[in-house]
């Protein structure tokens, strides 16, 4: 097959392997290129959300709309515990799934092979250790993160204790974060989710533990040390040249909380679209149209959450205890809290004024650049 019928991935998590699926499936020959031996490398059976309130329809059907199927563990929860700074428990429940636990990772029901094995089986070809720094003819980047806005440590392990999620506000557990213990199907995830104040991550970690272990009843069988890093950035294109940046690559990533599978998967597919249209330049129209609200929204939370400190969030939760009062859904709540607003609208320019990412912009490299991860700025 002639090099230009080609269209080229560069990495093979959910953005990028979400884009694949979609062009195969419409009959063109991809080939992904992932620099590690196998999908999911970055993780090693993590419990994480994929957030469920940014529509109102469900994102396991909008995601079935793409043409994936849920060939993965997702297991939903309608109920989530709330702490505050001063240990204070805060229940909240839906008839609806707040969000779906799904592990990740290169284990059996994982969201990274179930996505695997419906590439391969649209006809995708994945070349496993083969990085990709340039693509001249163009493609979909899908690389992920590059540095760290916000990072996140903690442990995996197994578990007795039955299926919760818990999160805890408080800036001596997570600084301008939060902190959450996930439990599903007896493995579990605690992690602290660090905004500010890095190289105390240890000292973190372990308050983190020590929390859930008197607030939660947390035990933990066979403690693995894991972690992790996001960026955040809304960049005024996604594009350059005929390069499309998904998922982190473009700091597709919801700044509040650092929810980013759902806005990974979304951007890769509408990526593939632009690119089966011959239309690469609509691109920044279609994540504009579908993400470009929630991120800035997103952002100006941010913004204000990063202020607020433990009597911030402790007022934050009482706020919630009268929405759920009046309306008991908590992804009601969680959908109002994150939507896009005309005042957030407003006070975005005086955000991106003062926000400085980790991670360049894609449309930051000189002219006629076709890196995957800009190495022209350097000179």
């Amino acid at each position: 097959m002639k090099a230009e019928n080609i269209i080229p991935v560069c990495g093979a998590g959910p953005a990028g392997l979400v884009a694949a699926i979609t062009l195969a499936r419409a009959g063109r020959h991809v080939i992904v290129y992932e620099r590690h031996a196998e999908v999911g490398n970055r993780f090693h059976n993590d419990l994480q959300g994929l957030e469920n309130w940014t529509t109102e329809g469900d994102v396991l059907e909008e995601l079935a709309g793409f043409g994936v199927e849920a060939n993965f563990t997702a297991a939903p929860f309608h109920e989530a515990v709330l702490f505050d700074p001063k240990g204070r428990e805060h229940v909240y429940r839906s008839p609806h799934p707040m969000a779906y636990i799904v592990h990740r990772g290169a284990i059996p029901g994982s969201l990274d092979l179930g996505l695997r094995e419906q590439a391969l089986a649209a006809g995708v070809e994945i070349r496993f250790r083969e990085p990709c720094q340039q693509l001249p003819s163009g493609g979909i980047v899908a690389e992920g993160p590059h540095g760290a806005d916000a990072i996140g440590v903690g442990y995996l392990f197994d578990t007795d204790r039955a299926d919760g999620a818990f999160v805890a506000l408080s800036d001596d557990l997570a600084p301008q974060g939060y902190a959450y213990l996930l439990i599903q199907g007896g493995r579990g995830t605690v992690m602290s989710w660090l905004y500010d104040d890095f190289h105390r991550d240890r000292e973190y970690l372990e308050r983190t533990v020590a929390f859930f272990q008197r607030h939660a009843g947390l035990v933990m069988h066979d403690p693995r040390r894991t972690g992790g890093a996001a960026n955040f950035l809304l960049p005024r294109s996604a594009r350059r040249g005929d390069l499309l940046f998904t998922g982190e690559a473009a700091g597709f990533q919801d700044a509040l909380w650092g929810f980013g599978m759902r806005f990974a998967m979304v951007s890769g597919h509408l990526a593939a679209r632009a690119l089966l249209d011959n239309a690469p330049a609509d691109y920044d129209r279609l994540w504009g149209r579908r993400l470009g609200g929630h991120l800035r929204a997103a952002l100006v939370n941010r913004s204000i959450y990063g202020r607020l400190g433990n009597r911030g969030y402790t007022r934050l939760l009482r706020e919630i205890d009268r929405f759920m009062r009046l309306r008991p859904d908590g992804r009601r709540w969680l959908q109002a809290y994150t939507a896009p607003k005309l005042w957030k609208s407003l006070y975005f320019p005086l955000i991106r004024r003062r926000l400085i990412s980790r991670r360049p912009s894609p449309d930051a490299g000189k002219p006629g650049c076709d890196c995957t991860w800009c190495r022209c700025r350097r000179a």
